[in-house]
């Protein structure tokens, strides 16, 4: 049976702390509903009991940064798939902060920089479901993907600028806006 909280509480910010994935679910008012994977289990933190943020890197795409920007509305869902079952929903707005953003500086303070970093997306928590789980398959996590790390890590940064500079509309031709520096990170 599904339970609606106000905020995280810490029972359900230890459950977040141990799962490697999480997926994001946004929309803007017209086109496509983005659902996206994440990973790299250090990249997300509950930096309050209402207020949660995760590292961004450079990828295909950048539909969540268009859609919080046209809309503001998010979903993030963890899930275990180890022997406890459970579901858990954050429902609550959200914003993209770039490296050239004034607020960056306190919110990257949170994260190890990872090569690549485009933005972290910072989310002001409206609500929090669980629900039971039993329908998620039970599986082991072998090891987490470098590929997008080393890819970023190989980059001329000059180039990387450009390239993720260019790309300031989303598939529905929604606007982002670009990320002005590379960023080396931890190797």
């Amino acid at each position: 049976m599904a339970e609606f909280f106000d905020a995280l509480t810490d029972r359900h910010i230890a459950f977040i702390a141990k799962q490697p994935v999480f997926f994001t679910a946004t929309a803007a008012r017209d086109g496509r509903i983005n659902l996206s994977p994440k990973g790299y289990a250090d990249s997300f933190r509950v930096l309050s009991p209402t207020r949660v943020a995760w590292l961004d890197l450079g990828g295909s795409g950048n539909e969540t940064h268009a859609h919080l920007a046209a809309d503001g509305r998010i979903t993030l869902m963890f899930c275990a798939f180890d022997r406890s079952a459970l579901i858990l929903r954050i429902y609550g707005r959200g914003r993209a902060v770039l490296p050239q953003d004034a607020g960056w500086d306190d919110l990257a303070r949170h994260f190890t920089l990872l090569p690549g970093t485009r933005q972290i997306f910072d989310v002001a928590i409206d609500s929090v479901q669980t629900s039971c789980g039993w329908g998620v398959p039970r599986m082991a996590l072998e090891q987490e993907r470098d590929t997008l790390q080393k890819y970023h890590r190989q980059a001329d940064p000059g180039e990387w600028v450009e390239k993720y500079r260019g790309r300031t509309r989303s598939i529905d031709g929604l606007p982002t806006r670009p990320t002005d520096r590379y960023i080396e990170g931890a190797a």
